[in-house]
């Protein structure tokens, strides 16, 4: 063995010892003829239909930069995705996040959907200072101080208001309900939405007749609809995913429980609520971080790539590629601590980023996009519409749908 490699191993060694050698390989990143972007996904267990459909999303760009000859700023490298399975548990998908960035030196993570597994993930990325883009919706993930977390949807608390409000605002019976139900799953997800609901009705002066937590896989909604039916309420908000949200919707519909149902995105926004449920989709309301019908131009891609109209869930991941891989573009620098600086100054407003509300993406200091809105949906003949506000409409709300 020369000196020159003795040297190197020594090096290496020391750095090892020191608990460094997971920073060294970042001198590589923009000499490589790959970029590897780690993705985290609940790809088994209970949201595996949403780790699918996030996937599907990360995967629509990625390929479609590659094509078009990788990323132009480091002289057309292309994207190698590093896609791991979180399943739906937290500490499993901490451990995940460790083991992905030790063994494939990626510059950014992306994911993990539900808030509660990108909370364990940022734990693991802030301490390596790793890029975390997520579109998971918690208050949390942007309340911490964190630099290295960056959230492309309004925060958890703003949407679950929005949910108040814009079902508050629209046309019908809705405009006049002054007693409502909250009931949402005890995750970080289900918390801060609900928090944005109860705050929002508070301000309305509007009576909150029943707030009720329940644990994330329920398998029995008897007792929570016994006490919505005899709550009175006008209006029900239920959170979830997507299992609980089918169980809620259907025992409503077959018990003839006929008050608006305001879902809070998640289980009520995905093709499969609609395919489940059938005709008791019709007519369901939900607030949603972004939605498929805001620009077509882009998302009809996935509706020809994969049958099916592009969730949120997709949308918001193709957009946490894009804005990833247009930060590589512009700093030419793949290293980790390059991505999260530009991350923090650049405004977006080419690419995905137009099918984001307001057409672009901006993050602030604390990685929140300040151009984030919500906009409300509803279910009408198996598509979801956007219904209000009225600058992000694209199509009326129908208090009955036929």
């Amino acid at each position: 063995m020369n000196s020159i490699k003795r040297n190197t191993l020594k090096k290496l060694s020391s750095l090892v010892g020191l608990g460094l050698a997971s920073n060294w390989p970042m001198e590589s990143f923009a000499q490589s003829n790959t970029v590897k972007v780690g993705v985290i996904l609940p790809l088994s267990g209970a949201n595996a239909q949403f780790g699918v459909n996030s996937k599907q999303g990360v995967e629509l760009v990625a390929d479609e930069i590659n094509a078009s000859g990788g990323l132009k700023g480091l002289g057309g490298a292309k994207i190698s995705l590093e896609i791991a399975d979180s399943t739906s548990t937290p500490n499993n998908a901490a451990t995940i996040a460790q083991r992905l960035i030790a063994e494939n030196n990626c510059c950014a993570i992306l994911g993990a959907f539900a808030s509660s597994l990108t909370l364990a993930i940022s734990e693991v990325t802030e301490r390596r200072g790793i890029p975390l883009i997520t579109m998971s919706y918690s208050d949390q993930l942007t309340s911490r101080g964190f630099k290295n977390v960056f959230q492309v949807t309004p925060k958890g608390s703003v949407i679950g208001k929005a949910q108040f409000n814009f079902a508050h605002d629209l046309s019908g019976g809705i405009a006049k309900t002054n007693k409502i139900a909250i009931m949402y799953e005890d995750t970080a997800f289900g918390t801060s939405t609900a928090t944005g609901i109860r705050n929002a009705a508070k301000e309305a002066g509007v009576e909150i007749v029943m707030d009720e937590a329940y644990p994330l896989g329920i398998t029995d909604v008897t007792p929570l609809v016994n006490k919505l039916r005899a709550s009175k309420a006008q209006v029900v908000f239920p959170v979830s995913y997507l299992n609980d949200s089918l169980l809620i919707v259907r025992a409503l519909r077959q018990q003839k429980i006929s008050i608006p149902i305001v879902g809070g995105s998640a289980g009520y926004v995905i093709p499969d609520f609609a395919k489940a449920l059938g005709e008791y989709a019709d007519g369901v309301l939900s607030i949603c971080s972004a939605n498929y019908d805001l620009d077509t131009s882009f998302t009809e891609k996935y509706r020809k790539r994969f049958n099916t109209f592009m969730v949120h869930e997709a949308l918001e991941h193709a957009v946490s590629m894009d804005v990833l891989a247009q930060t590589i573009n512009s700093t030419k620098s793949a290293k980790p601590e390059d991505i999260s600086k530009a991350l923090r100054t650049l405004t977006f407003t080419d690419g995905w980023a137009k099918t984001m509300t307001n057409g672009k993406v901006k993050f602030d200091e604390s990685g929140l996009n300040t151009f984030a809105d919500p906009v409300m949906v509803q279910w009408q003949k198996n598509e979801l519409v956007t219904v209000w506000p009225q600058k992000y409409a694209k199509g009326k709300f129908l208090d009955k749908v036929n």
